[in-house]
């Protein structure tokens, strides 16, 4: 599974008991993998502030999050017709051990052996200036991508249209890329070349009948320049006083004139057209994924040490002072065991908030002075980390 849960309890010796008790049954049951999350000291000042920072990181989270989702979809539609190598390019830095500093490691790797940053986000710095290095690093990322995704996505559209009118039918679609200078009579004061949709069925019909639609049409001047499965498109040359008379006449027979009129100097605009985009797109693509990438990465440790810092919160909120408490990583084995692995620790930690325990079994009981339901609070400090980004 690519769920994680960050738990944290007291460091005192009872609560360690009650981890090692919580590793034993964990285990036997093959319900989870627990490692130790370590978190650095930080300089905690007053409780009012860590109170104000509980709220702050669980926005940052919370936006966090979304901005490498949004991050790891941009990467899919880039990557288009190689989504299946996608996940290969949602990596991260390996890390801070040596070996490992210039290695990509998959997202669970970075998790199960996270370290925190000490060079980005130094511990010795009071939290609240932490919290603000990670809330511009992220914000800045999400400017850029915004930015960025924006010009290659006008691109993609403007090109992904350009496409798209030729793959219309052929009343609709471009002929730039169909018709040649030779198809046509030009810049003639008395002959004119007329487009023709002729619908399959009647192919025979216009070859027998178009000379005779209508006065002064050129012999033998029609040909098939293309066709789709409903019909083809044929040009025919006449004199200029009787287009409408041929008009109608093709009308009655149901043969469509289309209205075009050949000017090599659009046609070569779009054809140009087409080729510059082609090659803007190209050129942009390798840059971009390469920045998504980098960025990607970037955001995703950011997020990381953004749970720690909220573990690192909420245990001393919750357990007060000296700092004194033990995180655990658990990756449940299962989504069917995660139901069993909660009641594991509900019992297991029990004694940390009796009230909390009880409210986890009566759905109608409130926990006083918090802001959450039940579903939200449990006797532990509690935080959830899903790497289903693409989901």
């Amino acid at each position: 599974m690519s769920e994680f849960w960050l738990i944290s309890a007291p460091g005192d010796k009872e609560n360690l008991q009650a981890l090692e008790r919580m590793n034993t049954v964990t285990s036997k049951s093959n319900l989870s993998n627990n490692t130790k999350f370590a978190i650095p000291d930080f300089k905690v000042g007053t409780l009012d502030s860590l109170v104000g920072l509980s709220d702050e990181l669980g926005k940052l989270d919370t936006f966090a999050e979304s901005l490498i989702k949004r991050m790891a979809q941009s990467v899919v539609e880039v990557m288009e017709d190689a989504k299946g190598k996608v996940q290969e390019n949602l990596l991260a830095n390996g890390g801070l051990k040596e070996k490992m500093k210039c290695l990509k490691i998959d997202l669970t790797s970075f998790v199960t052996h996270f370290e925190w940053d000490m060079a980005k986000y130094p511990a010795k710095q009071p939290l609240v200036s932490v919290v603000d290095t990670l809330t511009k690093q992220l914000a800045q990322i999400e400017t850029d991508l915004k930015s960025r995704t924006a010009a290659y996505n006008t691109l993609k559209t403007n090109l992904e249209n350009l496409e798209k009118k030729s793959r219309e039918n052929l009343f609709t679609r471009t002929l730039s890329d169909i018709v040649n200078k030779e198809d046509f009579v030009l810049d003639s004061e008395y002959l004119v070349t007329l487009l023709v949709i002729v619908p399959k069925p009647s192919y025979i019909q216009w070859q027998k009948t178009y000379e005779s639609l209508s006065d002064m049409v050129v012999p033998r001047s029609t040909k098939l320049i293309t066709e789709d499965k409903e019909g083809g498109l044929f040009t025919v040359t006449l004199f200029r006083k009787v287009i409408d008379d041929f008009k109608t006449k093709a009308k009655e027979n149901k043969f469509t004139v289309r209205e075009f009129y050949y000017d090599e100097k659009e046609i070569k605009k779009e054809r140009e057209e087409m080729t510059r985009l082609l090659s803007d797109k190209k050129q942009q693509y390798g840059p971009l994924l390469r920045w998504l990438k980098v960025n990607f990465s970037e955001a995703f440790i950011a997020w990381i040490h953004i749970k720690a810092l909220r573990v690192f919160v909420e245990s001393v909120l919750r357990y007060g002072l000296p700092v004194n408490f033990q995180a655990v990583l658990l990756q449940p084995h299962k989504k069917s065991s995660t139901k069993r692995l909660r009641e594991v620790l509900n019992s297991v930690f029990r004694h940390l908030d009796e009230v909390a325990a009880a409210s986890l079994l009566d759905a109608s009981v409130e926990i006083p002075g918090l802001q959450l339901n039940n579903q939200d609070y449990f006797p532990y400090v509690y935080f959830h980390i899903d790497l289903s980004l693409l989901d």
